[in-house]
């Protein structure tokens, strides 16, 4: 017989969700995911304890969205930094983004800037998807009398126009929500 042939592929696959949970390490994403569906993410105190993108389904009434966490972004992730290529090609897919960001850290406001600037960094159409504000740890002492703060600096560093929602995935305040609004989000 004659010679056969031969092709080298790589694919890539990417998860598809209707809401990605973004942001930095340790904001809460995991947590969030958990609280709100049935997913059960590994979920520890140290950076990078999901190194994978987890799927869960969200059931709000008679509807059902998927939503993903995607392990942390940090500077320099569209530069490949922390496994962040692999990161930001599954955020591609979702219809809808909640930007997770600790309410307890020193610069929530800053946090919610630099994965910003790595989404625009890795593709300009992230910048224009839906995103909703999820400022997480609302339980943590401190959190709840720094809210107006938190969202003037939020708004001042990452601009008008995102809702900002203060919510405890320990306590689960605020994440029906949340919930509602990632649906109207994911829809448009």
């Amino acid at each position: 017989g004659d010679a056969g042939e031969a092709r080298k592929l790589r694919l890539n696959l990417k998860v598809l969700a209707d809401a990605g949970l973004i942001g930095m390490p340790n904001a809460g994403k995991s947590s969030i995911l958990a609280a709100i569906s049935a997913a059960r993410p590994k979920i520890a105190d140290y950076p990078f304890t999901t190194l994978e993108p987890v799927l869960g389904v969200i059931y709000r009434g008679h509807e059902r969205l998927v939503g993903a966490d995607i392990p942390g972004l940090i500077e320099g992730a569209h530069l490949g930094a922390g496994l962040g290529l692999g990161f930001l090609k599954h955020i591609e897919r979702a219809r809808a983004l909640v930007h997770v960001v600790d309410g307890a850290s020193d610069d929530p406001a800053g946090n919610i800037a630099t994965v910003d600037a790595e989404l625009a960094n890795f593709s300009p159409e992230l910048a224009t998807k839906p995103q909703l504000i999820a400022v997480n740890k609302l339980d943590v002492p401190g959190v709840r009398e720094r809210r107006r703060s938190i969202a003037a600096a939020i708004r001042r560093k990452a601009g008008p126009g995102r809702q900002i929602m203060f919510v405890s995935a320990a306590t689960h305040e605020g994440l029906e929500g949340l919930v509602a609004e990632l649906s109207a989000a994911a829809a448009r």
